[in-house]
């Protein structure tokens, strides 16, 4: 990959066309300048075009050799590309989807609503519908049910689209450094974001105190009463008394700030005080709890899927080639041959891995702790004890398979 990002490096300086659209330009004045001497005086076209044939050869020269550049790299970049990325001919043979066809374009429509993509969401859903697709029963997987046909219409996506409008609406408030209308949404759900235990009303509150305390020269905001230092105490005289409940060290943290004024940068409150990374974390958890009351997921699960199966498709696909090339088969369906190095964002369930049968446990095996606090397996648990009293693998304590209890991780 790092061969390709230099590759990358090289097209994007290389290949640009800033130099032939400044070639084409200096054409057109020469061209221009001509058209310009022939209309002051016609007797002389002949001469100022003998003239032009030079310039106008040298100048068409440039711009193909810009063109060649242009050409030559991406030529470059399409065989780096196909040096990283060789083609190799997917596995067609059992597609795990074609069961669901009506959930996956439930979950396109969902993508494209979340990304803002009204229109194109719309068409979608009006082709969908028109023309519904037809599910095909996949060995091994559960058959396509009735609900599955309701779910793409009963998709409110005029709803979704108002909402989505609002959220994106509030994004641009704040990308452009305005926390009211994300103050004000907070306030309006604080009761259900209370619920969640989020703290996001006060985390946008702080921050606008931070930024009205930072003053004109940093905000931009008129340089009167309600900035500065005077602006952010009338703002926290507001609206700081609902929060004492849960954040009364932070309120006085950001109170006792105010002694270090003249010099907040070499104080031990200087953090607080930073806002570089401060407006993208406020919008990344504005957008959380956005989809959060919607009963979404902050990430698009069509991306989520997307990006996973892009990063395990190398791997899977080296499997399949070495089980095509030595004529064997993975029977088991509910999990994989290998292991998937997936990012922690990406990671939803917690994992438990019985330290005595060394298998990860499932729905069917939970892990259960037994009163000794040490945790195995459910079927393990059943060999150990044989439905009879039986000592801890490791410790002294024995205990009777009744008495583990089965733990949610």
């Amino acid at each position: 990959m790092d061969a390709l990002k230099i590759d990358l490096a090289k097209l994007r300086r290389d290949a640009t066309l800033d130099q032939s659209i400044e070639d084409v330009d200096k054409i057109i004045e020469q061209l221009e300048r001509a058209r310009e001497a022939i209309v002051e005086d016609p007797n002389s076209a002949s001469i100022t075009l003998a003239k032009l044939q030079n310039p106008l050869k040298h100048g068409f020269d440039k711009v193909n050799e810009d063109l060649k550049k242009v050409y030559k790299g991406h030529t470059a970049y399409g065989k780096a590309l196909d040096k990283n990325f060789p083609v190799k001919a997917l596995p067609t043979d059992y597609d795990a989807l074609a069961s669901h066809p009506t959930l996956i374009n439930r979950a396109i429509a969902m993508h494209l609503l979340r990304e803002g993509q009204f229109s194109v969401a719309r068409t979608f859903l009006e082709e969908a519908q028109d023309n519904p697709p037809h599910p095909e029963p996949t060995p091994g997987t559960p058959n396509p049910v009735e609900e599955d046909e309701t779910d793409l219409t009963s998709l409110k996506s005029k709803e979704l689209q108002d909402k989505f409008t609002n959220m994106y609406g509030i994004l641009r408030e704040l990308k452009a450094r305005n926390l009211l209308p994300a103050i004000q949404w907070a306030r309006e759900n604080s009761f259900e974001l209370e619920k969640r235990g989020s703290n996001l009303e006060f985390e946008l509150s702080k921050l606008q105190f931070v930024w009205l305390f930072l003053g004109p020269s940093v905000n931009g905001l008129p340089d009167d009463l309600n900035n500065g230092l005077p602006g952010a105490l009338e703002y926290a005289k507001q609206h700081f008394q609902r929060f004492q409940g849960r954040f009364l060290r932070d309120i006085q943290q950001l109170a006792t700030a105010m002694a270090y004024r003249s010099n907040l940068q070499d104080s031990p409150y200087h953090r607080t005080f930073d806002t570089e990374t401060a407006w993208d974390e406020v919008s990344s958890s504005f957008t959380r709890e956005f989809c959060s009351l919607l009963g979404l997921s902050a990430e698009s699960p069509l991306y989520v899927a997307a990006t996973a199966g892009a990063i395990a498709l190398p791997t899977l696909l080296k499997l399949a080639s070495i089980v095509k090339e030595k004529r064997t088969e993975w029977t088991t369906q509910n999990e994989l041959p290998v292991e998937i190095a997936l990012p922690r964002s990406m990671i939803f369930h917690a994992i438990f891995v019985c330290p005595v049968s060394k298998e990860q446990t499932t729905e069917a095996n939970p892990p259960m702790m037994m009163p000794c606090g040490h945790v195995v397996a459910k079927e393990s648990l059943h060999r150990l004890s044989k439905g009879s009293r039986f000592k801890c693998p490791y410790c002294p304590n024995e205990s009777q398979p009744k008495d583990a209890v089965q733990i949610i991780l």
